[in-house]
């Protein structure tokens, strides 16, 4: 699975776009310092999300929509078409 259908994935079980969670999470005082653990918490928590789409979050909350570029046009499992994530939402994605 791609970084980014697992934000899409995200947005699908939580309703809220990537964006959207990164914006919760900022008002919670979650930042670029912040530990995975609390957040991966409160994401279980509040939306049920697993390990892994957590972790996805994580990376977007403290890393921003940057991946890197080993990752790009791969032909891997884990193969992304940009190394920026799209966060707006998987119907507005140019990219879908």
């Amino acid at each position: 699975m791609s970084f980014q259908a697992y934000l899409d994935a995200v947005e699908a079980k939580t309703g809220h776009t990537p964006r959207e969670l990164i914006a919760l999470a900022r008002e919670r005082g979650f930042d670029e310092s912040t530990k995975a653990a609390p957040i991966l918490e409160w994401l279980k928590e509040d939306y049920g999300l697993g390990r892994g789409h957590g972790m996805a979050m994580v990376h977007v909350i403290t890393k921003g929509d940057a991946i890197s570029d080993k990752h790009v046009d791969s032909g891997g499992t884990h193969s992304d078409p940009s190394s920026r994530l799209w966060l707006d939402g998987k119907a507005s994605n140019p990219l879908a």
